[in-house]
């Protein structure tokens, strides 16, 4: 049985090259955004708190649609300096903290939005979706949302081609239960929420979409994947070497990704 990767040290896996990380990590769809904006959760003057910033990818879209202020959290600190150079090209107040978020200290009844984009796998969903209640203001918006790169429902070569390869590999706590992953078990996640007795939910949606990558491309982003950053170098260069053989000679060089963002949108009961 593959190993699990423990939710501590998962979030400290992310970082080791946070420009390449930059670079090659897919962007959201605006269609995420466009949701976030319907539903009511940012505006301009919302006061917000991101879980698991990373490189700002969502961090820099909700400042630019009026988000502010908003505090920051990742504990992976090799991110920190990309969330400082966007804290510095922004008129807006972004606060960038490193405890995680099971243990930063924030002012209850505070926010106006919460957000997690591709990261809440890594809390406790109970304790975390508490705490979200708690800090959001009656009436406040929590949002998460992650660009999975699969698709239960589309047929993915790639992943068929290199599945032997990976067999092996830890297994992230985003690839969930009974071969559904995490952020698309929708029944699990809306029981998570109503769980927590402090959430109402108001939207969920699942935005499919996808991206072709060459060989280069490919080695760059698998690297930024948790399971291949537990691996001593030698073997993951190795690795990283045989799946960009495969996408350039079995795929031509034009290897195509499914993907899929699963959108969550909750309310803080006003009476909670």
């Amino acid at each position: 049985m593959s190993q699990l990767i423990d939710r501590n040290q998962g979030r400290q896996l992310f970082g080791a090259d946070p420009d390449n990380y930059e670079r090659i990590r897919p962007p959201y769809p605006e269609q995420v955004y466009q949701i976030l904006v319907e539903s009511g959760g940012v505006y301009r003057g919302a006061s917000a708190f991101e879980v698991g910033a990373g490189n700002g990818l969502a961090t820099r879209r909700i400042l630019e649609l009026g988000a502010d202020p908003v505090v920051a959290l990742e504990p992976d600190e090799r991110f920190h300096p990309l969330l400082h150079n966007l804290a510095e090209s922004t008129q807006a107040r972004l606060m960038v903290v490193s405890p995680p978020f099971e243990e930063v200290e924030l002012p209850e009844a505070s926010f106006d939005l919460g957000l997690a984009a591709t990261s809440f796998h890594w809390i406790d969903q109970a304790a975390g979706l508490n705490k979200v209640g708690r800090l959001l203001k009656p009436g406040g918006t929590w949002a998460m949302w992650w660009n999975v790169f699969g698709d239960p429902e589309r047929e993915d070569h790639f992943h068929e081609a290199t599945r032997e390869l990976l067999r092996s590999l830890a297994v992230s706590p985003s690839g969930g239960s009974n071969a559904i992953p995490f952020a698309l078990d929708t029944g699990a996640r809306l029981r998570d929420i109503a769980a927590c007795g402090c959430l109402s939910l108001v939207h969920v949606e699942v935005i499919r979409w996808s991206i072709t990558l060459d060989a280069g491309q490919v080695r760059s982003l698998y690297s930024t994947f948790s399971q291949f950053q537990l691996l001593p170098p030698a073997e993951r260069a190795a690795l990283l070497d045989r799946l960009a053989d495969v996408a350039e000679t079995q795929f031509g060089g034009a290897v195509e990704r499914n993907m899929t963002t699963p959108v969550y949108i909750a309310k803080r009961l006003v009476t909670a």
